[in-house]
């Protein structure tokens, strides 16, 4: 399979309220987002033309923003337009998009309270971020060696840049040893969430999920919340410890990327997947083709 980078498209981008040809939109190497990662984005998926949960995406990354202490130069309504005009231009049908905001260049060191606020919009083609084989027998993940920090540390309620750095330093690590992915814990050793999407356990029956007190609430497991309810299968939010996997029959990730994936190995601890994942993929896949 051949890889085509990034950066050498064909196409556009929404950058900074304009349609721009996808090889310009261009920053320059003295950004502030890149150096100081003040940057927050988002992830968000199109299916058969439609965008599943654009208003909560779209409030998320005002919010990020925010809390990393700037404010984006457009309008909720102007970003949601402008993500159904790149769409458009684009023909996206069933893809990803990826917003993104950051501070630019006009102040090169850690205060920053004169750089111009920067915003794209990306979007492409994209049917599944895991492989059908993985997503059948299930993902292998490895716990990682890296901590979700605590809310006093960073701006964990943010879908800021910098937080991803320890994920891609824990994806890496679990792939050089034969996994999917990595399991992270917090800064408290609970079970927090993998580098990319939030958990969800099966025990007796019951849903449990990490309270998240310091990592993303994500827009997919509240989606996947409201689907088991309607199931009738109880959802707990608690403080999982890590031995309580030996009690777990089921887990699976939930996330925009990853949608409903379920987990068939932890380190050296096997899972089955079974009867709740399968009824929770179905649900899900069916969700996202309904009106947000």
């Amino acid at each position: 399979m051949t890889l085509i980078p990034f950066d050498d498209r064909d196409g556009f981008i929404w950058f900074n309220g304009q349609m721009v040809p996808w090889r310009d939109a261009k920053v320059h190497v003295l950004t502030h987002g890149l150096h100081y990662g003040s940057c927050v984005f988002e992830g968000v998926r199109v299916y058969n033309g439609k965008v599943f949960k654009l208003r909560e995406h779209t409030e998320r990354l005002i919010n990020s923003g925010k809390l990393l202490g700037f404010t984006i130069p457009y309008s909720l309504e102007e970003l949601e337009k402008a993500t159904l005009d790149i769409l458009a231009k684009q023909n996206i049908t069933n893809g990803y998009i990826r917003p993104v905001a950051w501070r630019g260049s006009e102040m090169m060191a850690v205060s920053a309270q004169k750089n111009k606020i920067h915003v794209a919009i990306a979007t492409w083609e994209w049917p599944t971020y895991f492989s059908k084989e993985a997503r059948e027998r299930g993902l292998r993940l490895q716990i990682s060696k890296w901590a979700r920090p605590a809310p006093n540390t960073a701006p964990t309620a943010s879908k800021a840049a910098g937080l991803y750095m320890i994920c891609t330093l824990s994806k890496h690590a679990a792939e050089d040893a034969g996994f999917d992915d990595a399991l992270m814990l917090d800064y408290r050793g609970y079970i927090a969430e993998a580098t990319g999407a939030n958990m969800f356990f099966v025990i007796d029956g019951v849903l449990h999920t990490p309270t998240p007190d310091c990592f993303l609430d994500g827009i997919t497991r509240r989606t996947v919340m409201e689907l088991a309810k309607k199931r009738g299968i109880k959802v707990v939010e608690r403080h999982i410890k890590p031995e309580e996997l030996k009690d777990v029959s089921e887990i699976f990730l939930a996330g925009t990327a990853a949608e409903v994936t379920p987990i068939g190995k932890i380190n050296d601890m096997t899972f089955t997947v079974g009867p709740i994942t399968k009824q929770l993929m179905e649900d899900y896949s069916a969700r996202v083709l309904q009106p947000s």
